[in-house]
């Protein structure tokens, strides 16, 4: 997987947006709130961090290229950082992150989106 294509899957995210930030990582936001980072190393590629349940922490923080997301988790937050995973399985834990985050907006911001009905 490469930068455009996690781009592209994000930008189809009702009301994602993009920003680059923290050292030209791509940060992608619903409603302001962070849902998946993007960034680029020359030693493992491409990596991806998203937000999790906290068993989804527990079981991916253990997984073949996943680990705890690097600041975020320290701070007590369920976020993991992909490295080498399936694209497939990455997208699914990108929209399950986004879905997370969309759900825990207040509801006027959920409103105002369309998010809920």
């Amino acid at each position: 997987m490469d930068t455009a294509a996690f781009n592209a899957f994000c930008a189809t995210l009702p009301h994602s947006t993009h920003v680059v930030q923290w050292g030209e990582a791509d940060v992608w936001k619903v409603g302001g709130k962070v849902f998946a980072i993007a960034g680029w190393s020359d030693s493992a590629g491409l990596s991806v961090s998203f937000k999790v349940t906290p068993i989804g922490f527990e079981i991916l923080s253990d997984a073949e290229g996943c680990r705890p997301a690097p600041y975020l988790a320290s701070r007590g937050m369920t976020w993991i950082q992909a490295t080498h995973i399936a694209y497939a399985d990455l997208m699914d834990h990108v929209r399950a992150s986004y879905d997370i985050i969309a759900s825990a907006l207040p509801r006027k911001t959920r409103k105002e989106l369309g998010l809920e009905a």
